[in-house]
């Protein structure tokens, strides 16, 4: 029978997806940039994850994200992803968790896992993962934004320290040199986001838009954070 992955191997070398089989990645977030993140990574032959994301599926999502389909309206993101992994490499380990992730409630112990992949919006939540992660030492890529954005060919992967223009990275850069924490890897974009324009409720109550977004912007951000963490785990 084929080996599902031997045509990564024929680019990443005889032996790599032994190698990836034997790797843990923990997906924080996994919507529209993280979904993608899990996606290119089961498909290279990561063997084992942890997912953790709050969120159901809901219509919204469908425009965007891997997992978000009519039929899967009201269920787990993490759980229709499992799903989907053990789909594409039934021998994958997924764990998963359905808890939004605070620094004063979360209870992940970063050490158990070869790479972090942080995917989330709450720049607390992002600050403390980062602190974490570099406390133990522990890879970390963190995705800044990707929302009201149109151009998926700005985005590129580098310290935080050398981001421009992105909000996010902004005030990620500053409120980690105030933690300590000299260095971050992101993926971000210079891309200016577009403002959505207000929207007039019914009583003429001017309300601010929800975040913008496309299916070939956090799709591209998700798959090149998988092609970064592969390069990584096959050091």
């Amino acid at each position: 029978m084929e080996s599902i992955f031997e045509r990564s191997e024929l680019l990443l070398g005889k032996g790599a997806s032994d190698i990836l089989s034997t790797k843990k990645v923990a997906v924080i977030g996994v919507g529209g940039v993280g979904g993608y993140v899990v996606e290119g990574l089961t498909r290279s032959g990561v063997g084992s994850f942890f997912l953790l994301d709050s969120d159901k599926v809901n219509p919204s999502n469908i425009n965007r994200q891997i997992i978000a389909l009519h039929s899967n309206v009201g269920k787990y993101k993490t759980h229709v992803l499992k799903e989907r992994m053990l789909d594409i490499n039934p021998s994958v380990i997924v764990e998963t968790s359905e808890i939004f992730y605070l620094p004063e409630s979360a209870n992940v112990d970063f050490s158990n896992f070869d790479m972090v992949v942080d995917c989330i919006d709450t720049v607390s939540a992002k600050l403390d993962i980062a602190k974490k992660c570099y406390d133990l030492n522990v890879p970390l890529i963190s995705s800044m934004g990707t929302g009201n954005k149109f151009n998926p060919l700005a985005f590129e992967i580098t310290d935080i320290n050398k981001t421009s223009v992105c909000p996010l990275a902004k005030v990620m850069r500053r409120e980690l040199k105030k933690m300590g924490v000299p260095k971050l890897t992101v993926l971000y974009s210079k891309e200016e986001p577009k403002k959505a324009p207000p929207i007039i409720d019914e009583n003429g109550v001017e309300k601010r838009a929800p975040t913008g977004s496309l299916p070939y912007v956090p799709s591209v951000a998700g798959l090149v954070i998988a092609s970064y963490v592969v390069k990584e785990l096959l050091k």
